[in-house]
């Protein structure tokens, strides 16, 4: 398959000292390395990271110029190592890619091959996208709960942040398990939204943190999975059920958690961290399989907002000011065949 000479991406441009711009520009394609994959990528997503590192977070990346995208789907264009054939169907999410190695907001990426995986059956490079890292986190969040004993037959299970990316994922995750969602959620405007998705109740943040001055809360949740951090999590703590487990995952909230140990000594509660960037690349195809099949949502489409390259400004803006709900897809849709450019729907 033959590489265009060219191929378009968003850089983000460090200009002088704190002050970044952003504009879409043409790069000149390259070639990889023994034991890298070049890829031309279809899909990708916008994810908080995305937004972060769009406007020079020195968290997340560095080194500018650069291509911002944590998440991306497309086709293997060469693998020097023969290992990945040309024209197959591959994701990429997590390690470095985004950070301070060019990402998805490119049409091409060139990565280290042990960074990637094949598109799981049943998913087409758009869906996995719409899963993308924080599907990935959400499964594994998922995951990591069924690993510490958690059934549909437990009791309710409390998801946080439940119209973000991982959020709401998770709540149609679990709703497709079986599981009865809590949905917890500062958006009184989008009540609808996570009903549709498979939660049975959606709570306020206000009901959730009500006495939360208290050592301990009453039980109500079989188990948690929590994005926001902070008061949010330590009340979803206390109100844990007796041997019950919450996973944490982000910080939207607060990176502080104000606590007691008496969820923990009392009532046996158990926290788990949830990494989706350095998660052993030997296992993410087995729970990509997941995602593709037991854990996919039913309603994935209604999560899903599709823009392009031109779209990304207003997108990175209401990301960071919490203004978006579900996934945004980023379709690349110029491909090249030689030097003609072609629309593809």
């Amino acid at each position: 398959m033959r590489h265009s000479r060219t191929y378009r991406g968003l850089v983000v441009e460090q200009n002088e000292p704190r002050i970044y711009t952003r504009r879409i520009v043409e790069r000149t394609s390259v070639s990889g390395q023994q034991g890298e994959v070049v890829i031309q990528v279809r899909h990708s997503a916008v994810n908080y990271k995305d937004a972060l590192s769009a406007t020079g977070h020195p968290g997340v990346t560095r080194q500018f110029p650069h291509i911002p995208g944590i998440d991306a789907a497309g086709y293997v264009l060469s693998a020097p190592s023969g290992k990945w054939q040309p024209g197959q169907e591959v994701l990429v999410t997590g390690f470095d890619l985004g950070m301070e190695t060019d990402g998805g907001w490119g049409e091409q990426i060139c990565v280290p091959e042990s960074w990637v995986i094949p598109l799981p059956a049943g998913l087409t490079t758009r869906t996995a996208m719409a899963l993308g890292t924080a599907g990935f986190t959400a499964a594994l969040s998922i995951q990591t709960l069924e690993n510490a004993g958690l059934t549909p037959l437990s009791g309710e299970v409390l998801v946080t942040g439940a119209t973000g990316g991982v959020g709401s994922l998770a709540v149609a995750m679990l709703a497709k398990s079986g599981y009865q969602v809590m949905a917890l959620s500062g958006k009184a405007d989008k009540e609808a939204f996570l009903y549709g998705l498979g939660a049975k109740a959606v709570l306020t943040r206000d009901e959730l943190l009500q006495n939360q001055e208290r050592p301990l809360l009453k039980e109500r949740f079989a188990a948690v999975v929590d994005v926001v951090g902070g008061d949010v999590l330590a009340a979803a703590l206390k109100a844990t059920c007796y041997g019950g487990a919450v996973t944490c995952c982000g910080l939207v909230g607060s990176f502080e958690l104000n606590l007691n140990v008496y969820p923990f000594i009392l009532r046996g509660v158990s926290l788990f961290g949830i990494d989706s960037v350095h998660y052993p690349a030997d296992k993410r195809p087995a729970l990509w399989q997941r995602m593709a099949n037991s854990y996919l949502p039913e309603h994935l489409e209604a999560v899903i907002t599709d823009i392009t390259l031109e779209q990304l400004e207003p997108a990175i803006h209401g990301i960071l000011h919490g203004q978006t709900s579900g996934r945004i897809v980023v379709h690349h849709q110029l491909f090249r065949r030689g030097d003609r450019l072609l629309h593809m729907s």
